[in-house]
């Protein structure tokens, strides 16, 4: 990795939520669990979810499925540190689900104010599998390191609806949609033997080269290799190896002059365009230094 991290910091430090500034801290060993844990809590909700922006595209308070998600990328990044602040999500996520631990795309909210419309629309009746798979995916991540996590109803539930689900997907998802399918099997495959055959099942609706348009996006907004396949896994099985190394020297190209990365995709509100930036780069330091 040739990324210039003192370029990425000055870039946090001078753009980025103070969340994203402790979790590159971490990650580069200049700082500590708490401190994640602190600028994390800012973001929760009495009822044990998250909301407040957590998700840069959803400025509202309430505690959504988004929020979720965002959360437990933290717990993972503490990892082999636990908070009893995650298996309390759990608890959250199991008072909120649709029968069999399906979550939806998200939940109303009293103010649209600077969220996507995309969220704020949502129907909170019907099942996600998007929104189901990302939770669970990275729920079952932080499992690997919190027995808590690993142990609880929600999760199991949550994992089980997840594969049946994929089972059922039989033409083209939506990219994103299908993103987050295939990191939730790549999270599942070493505790569901099933993951592998529905990997393999998904693969075929991914092209040779891994970059899959996002419908209803932008006019140039795709999906790539990495956002398939982040970390080394099983679901790199799914790409050619020059596929992946060849996009790992294009994320560590695209690091701008101000230190930071962009995101592709609009932003809901002038904070969001800021927020995704600094969740970006953190993003692209954390995934280069995983793959290096």
């Amino acid at each position: 990795m040739t990324v210039n991290l003192g370029a990425a910091a000055s870039f946090l430090a001078t753009h980025g939520r103070l969340l994203d500034r402790r979790r590159f801290e971490l990650l580069f060993g200049d700082g500590d669990a708490d401190a994640v844990l602190a600028a994390v809590a800012a973001y929760r909700n009495a009822d044990g979810g998250f909301g407040w922006g957590l998700e840069p595209d959803l400025r509202a308070p309430e505690s959504q499925p988004g929020g979720a998600l965002h959360a437990f990328e933290v717990f993972e990044d503490l990892a082999p540190v636990t908070t009893p602040l995650a298996v309390e999500l759990c608890d959250w996520l199991e008072s909120v689900s649709l029968a069999g631990g399906g979550l939806p795309f998200a939940f109303p909210v009293a103010d649209r104010t600077g969220s996507a419309p995309f969220w704020t629309d949502a129907d909170p009746a019907k099942f996600s599998l998007q929104s189901t798979a990302f939770v669970a995916s990275t729920a079952l991540r932080v499992a690997r390191h919190d027995k808590a996590v690993a142990e609880h109803p929600w999760v199991n539930a949550a994992t089980d609806t997840c594969l049946e689900a994929i089972r059922r997907v039989e033409t083209q998802p939506h990219a994103i949609e299908l993103s987050f399918a295939i990191r939730f099997l790549d999270a599942a495959h070493a505790t569901r033997p099933e993951a592998g055959e529905l990997l393999d099942h998904l693969g075929r609706f991914l092209p040779p080269d891994g970059i899959v348009s996002v419908a209803g996006g932008g006019a140039d907004e795709v999906l790539r290799p990495l956002n398939f396949s982040p970390l080394p896994g099983p679901a790199r099985e799914l790409f050619d190896p020059a596929v992946i190394t060849a996009e790992l020297t294009r994320l560590e190209s695209q690091q701008h002059d101000d230190g930071g990365w962009s995101v592709d995709f609009a932003s809901f509100s002038p904070q969001a365009s800021l927020e995704w930036r600094g969740y970006a780069t953190v993003g692209a330091v954390s995934l280069l230094r995983a793959n290096s």
